[in-house]
């Protein structure tokens, strides 16, 4: 196969609301989206996602938009890819390239795109097949609610309450130092007479042992598990507390990529990973942390930042597999962009699932909506065309 052409975009939708974590606010989800072509005319689409600040990741918006540009798209365009595309692109983008997961997963999940396209089926089924694992028709929707405004908590148990009548099969709620004991209590009450389980995320907030009073507060709540409570490189931190914590402990920055999780295995550490596509680099780097979780025993959910419809298509394949046990931050679009605010329309059951696609981004994005809220990004020749 050969990639004859790309595209670039920038894709901006504004969120219906602010959503705020322990190290920033968001108020639109902007993104790079990669197109890429081949040369018997089909078209594979892939997303970028990280924030405009490195509040969540080292990685910026800017910073992904000149590597694609300047390094990752000129690797990839008018080349011959004689082995399985996706991982082929994998290798190509991941040659020389330190970190950088989000840049390169937008061009990496664009070639899993393209090779749905080309087979006429969706990214579920690729990933089934090189796993050697059935995936499921349909995955549990869990949501992420942020730190209310104020940090009112009255404001976060009518969320939390809204919430459940939604149908959502878990409840995620934000927390920060100085917001979290009185979190738990304003989503308990949110929750009342309801069995949906309640999680907590930091993002990497707090710090041992001095919060440690905080998050032995946080072990007595009644938690499914606590979600990245040190910073990203706490790596033996996390090990540590997951050994003195009742409540398991779930990584999410932390997790980088295979080589992070073999070094979480050799520690004994938490068995609860949050896998986030974009986050890992993409979805070849989601199979080989796939195979170690197997070989460890680890129980998986897929995690969004949360990106758009085409994004989120990748981490719906994800969350498909059998060994996502715990609901997905899979939510339909409407949470976050409003009635048909999204590119392609994620939809949740009363049930609280979500079909899980059997066709590939192309076949299901609104081409009105993108052409409105994309702006093309100018590229050279050399990245535009083969050569």
């Amino acid at each position: 196969m050969r990639i004859t052409r790309a595209e670039l975009f920038e894709l901006t939708l504004p969120l219906i609301e602010p959503f705020v974590i322990s190290g920033g606010t968001m108020t639109e989800r902007r993104s790079l989206i990669v197109v890429l072509h081949d040369d018997a005319g089909h078209v594979g689409y892939g997303e970028c996602p990280p924030f405009d600040l490195p509040f969540y990741s080292e990685e910026t918006l800017s910073s992904a938009r000149d590597l694609i540009t300047r390094v990752l798209l000129p690797r990839v365009v008018g080349r011959d890819f004689q082995d399985s595309l996706p991982e082929a692109v994998d290798a190509v983008v991941r040659d020389g390239v330190r970190g950088n997961w989000f840049a390169r997963a937008g061009l990496e999940t664009a070639a899993w795109d393209l090779e749905a396209h080309t087979r006429v089926t969706g990214l579920a089924a690729l990933l089934g097949e090189r796993l050697a694992v059935k995936p499921a028709a349909a995955v549990p929707c869990g949501v992420a609610l942020g730190i209310p405004p104020g940090r009112d908590p009255a404001e976060l148990t009518r969320a939390v309450y809204d919430a459940v009548r939604h149908g959502y099969a878990r409840i995620k709620i934000k927390v920060a130092p100085g917001w979290d004991a009185a979190a738990v209590r304003a989503a308990r009450l949110g929750l009342e007479g309801s069995d949906v389980p309640l999680t907590v995320d930091a993002n990497g907030a707090y710090e041992w042992p001095r919060d440690e009073a905080a998050l032995r507060a946080l072990d007595d709540a009644g938690l499914l598990y606590i979600e990245q409570p040190l910073h990203p490189d706490e790596l033996v931190g996390h090990a540590r507390l997951g050994e003195t914590l009742r409540t398991p402990i779930c990584l999410d920055e932390t997790l980088r990529d295979a080589r992070a999780a073999r070094q979480i295995m050799a520690l004994n550490g938490p068995k609860v990973w949050n896998i986030k596509v974009h986050r890992v680099g993409g979805l070849t780097e989601v199979c080989r942390i796939y195979r170690l979780a197997a070989e460890y025993g680890a129980k998986l959910w897929a995690g969004t930042m949360p990106e758009s419809g085409i994004g989120s298509q990748a981490a719906l394949a994800a969350a498909s597999l059998p060994l996502f046990v715990y609901p997905s931050d899979l939510e339909p679009s409407s949470r976050w962009f409003g009635r048909n605010g999204d590119v392609i329309k994620l939809a949740m059951g009363k049930d609280g699932r979500m079909a899980v696609p059997q066709q590939s981004c192309g076949r299901l994005l609104d081409p009105g909506r993108f052409r409105l809220l994309t702006t093309p990004v100018l590229l050279g020749r050399h990245e535009q065309a083969e050569h």
